[in-house]
């Protein structure tokens, strides 16, 4: 599904591609799991009836209200 596939690029806090493999594999793996779980959510959603488009709008919402990790 397009869309969903890992970015080709992961880029850095300096704006520099990460290079380092290990990071690279968390990231992807990180990434298939949380398409997946989205996809899900938005199916559940949609098949209950719910508007597609504010579906979309609340997994939008959810992504923007995360809190920074870097944040004390």
């Amino acid at each position: 599904m397009s869309g969903l596939a890992p970015p080709a690029i992961w880029p850095g806090t300096d704006g520099a591609p990460l290079s380092c493999r290990e990071k690279l594999k968390v990231l992807a793996e990180n990434h298939v799991e949380a398409a997946q779980v989205l996809r899900d959510a938005f199916e559940d959603a949609v098949l209950m009836g719910v508007d597609e488009a504010a579906m979309r709008r609340i997994l939008t919402e959810m992504v923007a209200a995360l809190p920074s990790p870097k944040r004390a």
